[in-house]
């Protein structure tokens, strides 16, 4: 009984993050500029890489047929979930960072920079 809802729960969280992952390439797509993909990038691998491990890991402990080893994939699933979730906002940080540094066009929508009186010691 519990094998099954394990499945379906796991199956639901795969298919949540392939629908995450279609509307982070949209997005890369549709947005405008380049921090507003960088946004639409980082929910993608959040939301599209996460979830479906999540399920991942659900699914093997739902399936019995792996007999211990689906505790081991259960286990490798998640650690590689929570690295993610650790990484994946360092790296659009650095990113983004970077894209500033470099003086990569301004959004139009930017009115006070506050950054780039630390920086520059004035205005952009």
């Amino acid at each position: 009984m519990i094998e099954g809802v394990l499945m379906l729960v796991g199956s639901v969280l795969i298919l949540v993050g392939s629908l995450f992952d279609l509307l982070a390439a949209l997005g890369l797509l549709r947005l405008p500029d380049l921090y507003t993909r960088i946004h639409a990038l980082t929910m993608g691998t959040i939301g599209g890489a996460v979830l479906p491990l999540i399920g991942v890991a659900l699914v093997a402990a739902g399936w019995v047929e792996l007999g211990s080893y689906r505790w081991y994939l259960a286990g490798a699933a998640i650690v590689t979930a929570i690295l993610i979730l650790m990484l994946a906002p360092a790296g659009s940080h650095a990113i983004a960072r970077a894209a500033y540094r470099a003086r990569s066009p301004s959004p139009s929508y930017v009115v006070i920079d506050e950054l780039a009186k630390k920086v520059r010691g004035g205005g952009r």
